[in-house]
């Protein structure tokens, strides 16, 4: 499905990204897996599955809470010469739970910079390599809880929103590039980040679903494989639930 395509993809390390680069590996994709710090257990584990998919996974590190460590990873995606054809903006934080009374702005600022500004600065330099080739595909990571919101989550709420309306301008003003931008909307996934959020939260969340159970995040790479493979090729704007029937 992604055969000889060449994928940027955020937040490699763990959760959904890390799955994510097994399922674009299976389906044939050569990856730059883009993570905060150097490791060298998860060099060891792209590194297998390079071999064993015969593809290429080069690590890429940058801190997204720095934006001159964002442009020196942007250069060392360029060093590689090769054309990048994938975007998978995935990489994301998410704050204690407090009531929006009770919240700093400087924790507002600091989940904004990681789930909205450093990722339009990544998609700004990525996004003018497609556009000299004329083609690309961008896949964001938002969340139902920006469609639905939720309580004392407003920082992550209001950046994945902002990330969502982000997917539909970047769609038409990119389009006449051959460039799609879409955006996957996952719900409660079992994930380390998933995990974190309230139990009684969770467990309401989780009693209105109606496969009443969490996600895998094997269930939401495969979509954001999809959204970036040609299969998908007259699809862009939107964004797709992938909650198990919220």
């Amino acid at each position: 499905m992604l055969k000889g395509k060449n994928a940027v993809i955020t937040g490699a390390r763990r959760g959904i990204g890390r799955a994510t680069v097994e399922v674009f590996a299976q389906n044939g994709a050569n990856i730059w897996a883009c993570a905060r710090k150097k490791d060298t257990d998860f060099e060891k584990e792209i590194d297998e599955l390079a071999k064993y998919y015969n593809v290429w996974i080069e690590p890429v590190y940058f801190d997204f809470m720095n934006g001159e460590e964002i442009k020196q990873g942007v250069k060392q995606i360029q060093a590689k010469k090769q054309s990048v054809c994938i975007l998978v903006n995935n990489a994301g934080m998410v704050a204690n739970s407090t009531s929006f009374s009770m919240m700093s702005m400087k924790k507002l600022q600091d989940v904004f910079t990681v789930n909205f500004f450093s990722q339009m600065l990544l998609t700004q330099y990525i996004s003018r390599l497609m556009m000299r080739q004329k083609t690309g595909a961008i896949v964001n990571l938002a969340s139902v809880a920006a469609l639905d919101g939720e309580p004392a989550q407003l920082e992550y709420v209001s950046s994945k929103a902002a990330l969502i309306g982000a997917t539909k301008n970047l769609a038409v003003e990119l389009g006449k590039y051959g460039i799609r931008v879409n955006a996957v909307a996952p719900g409660i996934i079992d994930t380390d980040m998933g995990n974190e959020i309230q139990s009684e939260l969770m467990n309401r969340i989780l009693s209105n679903t109606v496969m009443k159970r969490k996600g895998l995040v094997q269930e939401i790479a495969n979509v954001i494989a999809f959204l970036a493979s040609d299969q998908a090729s007259f699809i862009t704007g939107q964004i797709l639930r992938v909650d198990g029937g919220l």
